[in-house]
């Protein structure tokens, strides 16, 4: 297929919708970014606070509008409520890789699998529509949590970007480069991660 980011793609199973993040979402996101502002403790773009998620959101939709990237809002339907936001970015559709991430959820949506439901449909997306050949994750060094779930998923560790990154406290940051392949994909990551759905 050719990806075409005007159209309004819709990702869902059981468990979870992901439709394109709009400008409204931030009424379906402000509870988390008042009440939770340390999901953003390890992101380079701070979603905390009022200003924060507005400033978050209005990026995420203009880099879609510059075909770089693809937000998404995350709704879980066990809950029938909003839990976070994922994207893909850095997408370099000529090369056939894309970068998967900026993703965040409320706290209680977290450890209850929506996470490797969202991971599912986004891979199967990337690899059997988008035809991608990698898909690459990355995640601030001392982000242990975010690391292991994407390990958990299939993610190989490919190694790690020496202060590559400057941090929003102006501190420099080390990223772990973590990546599938298509034909890891193929070959075990889909059936691995269909089993713990």
């Amino acid at each position: 297929m050719n990806f075409d980011f005007s159209k309004q793609y819709i990702l869902e199973n059981e468990r979870v919708l992901l439709r394109p993040l709009e400008i409204i979402d931030f009424n379906n996101l402000v509870s988390f970014s008042v009440n939770e502002p340390e999901l953003w403790e390890y992101s380079l773009q701070k979603g905390s606070g009022k200003e924060g998620l507005k400033n978050y959101i209005e990026t995420a939709i203009e880099n879609r509008t510059k075909s770089n990237s693809y937000p998404f809002i995350v709704f879980d339907k066990n809950t029938n409520a909003f839990a976070g936001s994922t994207r893909f970015y850095d997408m370099q559709l000529a090369n056939k890789t894309v970068q998967l991430g900026f993703t965040w959820y409320g706290k209680s949506f977290q450890g209850t699998g929506l996470n490797k439901n969202c991971k599912y449909l986004l891979l199967e997306f990337a690899f059997e529509k988008m035809n991608m050949e990698r898909v690459e994750f990355r995640a601030d060094f001392e982000n242990k949590k975010s690391i292991a779930a994407m390990k958990s998923i299939g993610c190989k560790e490919e190694g790690v970007l020496r202060k590559n990154f400057i941090k929003p406290n102006g501190e420099r940051r080390d990223s772990i480069v973590l990546s599938i392949l298509k034909q890891e994909w193929i070959d075990e990551v889909k059936e691995n991660l269909l089993k713990r759905l």
